[in-house]
């Protein structure tokens, strides 16, 4: 008896252990500000919880920390921005508190902050002021640089056929049986 017991709790431990988190980045329950109306007003939404992303367009390092220029992008189901830049919002400033080394995300990044809105900072931006939602990052995640990679063409006349099983009698215009049967 005393057996099929120790058998019961683990086999109970391998299926809580096959349920266990993958340590994907997953945003707060409390994220529900969207970007437009925390980029209207910001100061309502001082101290929530939100969730943005975006692609990195400056990183400068001052002296209360290091401070992030984000141009705003849709965020898809796994928190990743989306990479069309025309679907922009505007642009927000993330603030890490600790030593973040501008070198280490560098113009052209794609991020997801976490933090709470602080407020608005108005900055120059070309030849106007621009009002910037601030945030405190509380979780910065760097996305990897996805590879965009030509379509592979065979050279010719291999990139008439679909794959590298069909023979050489076997084509688009040929319309006979496999002639080896």
């Amino acid at each position: 008896m005393d057996i099929r017991w120790r058998g019961l709790v683990l086999c109970a431990a391998m299926a809580f252990a096959g349920c266990a988190s993958t340590g994907e980045y997953t945003a707060p329950a409390s994220s529900l500000v969207s970007f437009t109306e925390a980029g209207k007003s910001p100061d309502t939404f001082k101290g929530q919880t939100v969730t943005f992303g975006g692609k990195v367009l400056a990183a400068k390092r001052l002296a209360e920390g290091t401070r992030l220029e984000i141009l705003q992008l849709p965020l898809d189901s796994s928190l990743k921005p989306t990479r069309d830049l025309r679907k922009s919002q505007g642009r927000f400033l993330a603030i890490k508190k600790e030593f973040l080394d501008p070198a280490t995300i560098p113009a052209g990044t794609f991020v997801t902050v976490t933090g709470e809105i602080t407020g608005a900072i108005t900055l120059p931006l070309d030849e106007t002021e621009y009002q910037y939602p601030t945030m405190a990052i509380a979780t910065l995640h760097v996305w990897a640089a996805e590879e965009e990679r030509p379509a592979r063409l065979r050279p010719y006349p291999y990139y008439i056929m679909p794959g590298p099983y069909w023979g050489p009698y076997w084509h688009p215009y040929w319309w006979g049986p496999w002639p080896y049967w």
